[in-house]
């Protein structure tokens, strides 16, 4: 059987950004989203630019958001 490592272990070893600091991870994870999501609403049938649009922006806002939080850490 392979050795496992505890659950309790791997916890411990993640670290998380400190309370108020924004997560590269999550903000990366944010704006692909959006962006598969405006992707989505323009290959419909009926074109929804409007939303599109909207997704597109919260896609910006969450690169710039990781643009910060990167100058934050280096």
């Amino acid at each position: 059987m392979a050795d496992r490592i505890p659950a309790r272990a791997l916890a411990a070893r993640t670290v998380s950004p400190a309370p108020g600091t924004p997560d590269p991870i999550q903000l990366h994870a944010a704006a692909h989203n959006a962006l598969s999501i405006a992707l989505h609403h323009l290959r419909q049938p009926q074109l929804d630019v409007a939303n599109a649009r909207r997704k597109v922006a919260q896609a910006l806002a969450a690169l710039r958001g990781l643009d910060v939080a990167l100058s934050l850490e280096g």
